[in-house]
């Protein structure tokens, strides 16, 4: 084979099984669509990647879910009250009256109308066997303590209900009564 002065191109000197091949140049428009894929990858890295300027994939899921999951987004992103919170609930009427009747209707058969126990414990004396600390008594609520029998109400009435069965009890107690915690 002889080189084709007429499209410029030679013959590579080297034969691999008896095979010759032609040097030929990559054209033009393949260079530079590789060299501004290259450019485009390292740009997309930096504003995917290290900028930060779009969101990340479990930002866009958590959005998603958001949207698809109104309620329980809502209360995934509920912060926890704290004790002072808890206390200046159960100084609002409104709120202890609703956690009454949520009481009655769900509490009642295990603690009593009286609150004073049953099959469950006494609500209204300063022995607390899970903690007397207005988010421990919340987290009781809220979680349960299936081992003695208390079911988890967090699920079935949702944080607000939960709130206000808590403020409800509480309002039967001071923030300066002395709690005594019994094993």
């Amino acid at each position: 084979m002889k080189d084709n002065p007429q499209f410029d191109e030679k013959i590579r000197e080297h034969t691999f099984d008896g095979i010759q091949e032609y040097d030929k140049k990559l054209p033009n428009w393949w260079l530079w669509t590789l060299w501004l894929s290259v450019v485009f990858a390292v740009g997309y890295w930096f504003w995917a990647h290290r900028w930060n300027i779009r969101p990340t994939q479990e930002q866009r899921y958590a959005q998603e879910y958001a949207k698809a999951h109104p309620e329980e987004a809502a209360a995934m992103e509920a912060k926890m009250l704290t004790d002072e919170e808890l206390w200046a609930l159960s100084k609002d009427m409104k709120l202890v009256m609703s956690g009454e009747k949520i009481f009655k209707s769900t509490c009642v058969s295990c603690h009593g109308a009286d609150m004073k126990g049953g099959i469950g414990v006494n609500l209204v004396d300063a022995d607390w066997k899970h903690g007397g600390k207005p988010t421990e008594i919340y987290n009781l609520v809220a979680n349960g303590f299936l081992p003695k029998g208390m079911p988890a109400w967090g699920p079935q009435l949702g944080k607000k209900k939960v709130e206000q069965v808590v403020s409800f009890v509480l309002s039967k107690h001071s923030p300066d009564e002395p709690v005594k915690v019994v094993p």
